[in-house]
């Protein structure tokens, strides 16, 4: 537990000092954001802001990450060391992240509020995303596990086996389906990153909900005294919990800086490196499908822009809200932005509820 506290205490310190100074540099070469054109009016105001606060939080979550098992190790308390899984996660994290820091200069460069083309990106994430899941089938540990499985994963793996008709399929399967699930979050935070601490307040919820994950599954890892029927086979859920809580740590630093008015965004380069992070974590923990529910903000929030780009196609230019994201319609409807956060923030908040409710229930049924 000390790591946790000393992990999401570095990566908080580390934000709220650099970033101010993150701020006046990017104000200095005028690095501002270019609002779209075809978004709320109120936010022409927001043109100019600083953006790529996402580089920070990378910054901050790796150097926690390392300086907390460096620090663990001169103090002599026991820790289980870097492992495969937190390395996986930073490399979806940060690989995601390179992307979008490229995205986010090509469009303060350019002046434009469309950076990378989408074959470039989609080329790009692609390429992260196909790296990681390879990656993460290797490495067993002394007992053969692997950080990911084959295996389609509930509240654990279940008996739905990527790899049926064999290997070479399963890998081929398995790359698609981990891709999807980055796809996905990446999208859904990235759509969701429209409003001042909108997307980080949603995203930390989501941390802090895997962490305890990990604390849980540590401490009822099969063959650690739990019962058989019960326990989890999840390698390193305890390096899964410290960078959940290295996470939070520097989200909440970023989001001293990015409430309203925000006096930085953190950009794609943010919003891929929490979407590429989300899915890390669902993938290596073995909650791929509640991930739905624990990020079901994010969820909504996607499926809103894709109600809406669908009706419009198939009614002829009608549309089912009066903007998308889901977020926007509600600024629309007279809803001042606060209100629309806070009362997003109490969504996202009810559906990570639900989820580790769910992911609870499940231990206590099956005992």
């Amino acid at each position: 537990m000390i790591a946790l506290i000393m992990g999401s205490g570095i990566a908080l310190i580390f934000t709220m000092v650099t970033m101010p100074l993150f701020i006046r540099m990017l104000t200095v070469r005028q690095y501002g954001q270019v609002v779209r054109d075809d978004g709320p009016t109120s936010h022409a105001t927001k043109s100019g802001t600083p953006t790529m606060g996402g580089v920070i939080i990378i910054a901050a979550v790796i150097l926690s990450y390392f300086a907390t098992h460096g620090l663990l190790a001169l103090m002599g308390r026991p820790s289980s060391g870097i492992s495969a899984s937190g390395l996986l996660v930073l490399l979806l994290f940060a690989g995601m992240g390179l992307v979008g820091f490229l995205d986010d200069f090509i469009k303060i460069a350019k002046k434009r509020s469309l950076g990378l083309r989408a074959w470039q990106k989609i080329v790009l994430q692609a390429a992260v995303g196909i790296g990681f899941a390879v990656l993460s089938l290797n490495f067993p540990n002394e007992h053969g596990l692997t950080p990911a499985s084959t295996a389609i994963s509930f509240l654990r793996d279940t008996n739905v086996d990527l790899a049926f008709a064999g290997p070479l399929l399963g890998l081929i399967l398995f790359v698609l389906w981990s891709n999807l699930i980055v796809t996905a979050t990446t999208n859904g935070v990235n759509l969701t990153d429209g409003l001042d601490g909108l997307a980080t307040g949603a995203a930390i919820m989501v941390f802090g909900a895997y962490t305890i994950i990990g604390i849980w599954q540590q401490n009822q890892a099969c063959g650690l005294d739990a019962a058989s029927n019960v326990c989890y086979t999840v390698r390193d859920p305890m390096d899964l919990a410290l960078l959940g809580a290295i996470l939070c740590g520097a989200l909440i630093g970023f989001l001293w800086w990015n409430a309203k008015p925000a006096k930085i965004f953190m950009g794609d380069t943010g919003s891929l490196a929490i979407g590429g992070a989300i899915a890390a974590f669902a993938i290596l923990s073995r909650t791929q499908i509640l991930l739905l529910v624990l990020a079901g903000l994010f969820v909504i929030i996607s499926l809103s822009v894709i109600i809406q780009v669908g009706f419009f196609k198939l009614s002829g230019g009608k549309r089912v809200f009066r903007m998308a994201p889901l977020q926007h319609h509600f600024e629309l409807a007279g809803w001042a932005e606060e209100n629309v956060v806070v009362r997003f923030w109490i969504l996202g908040g009810l559906f990570v509820a639900a989820g580790l409710g769910i992911f609870y229930s499940e231990w206590v049924v099956a005992l």
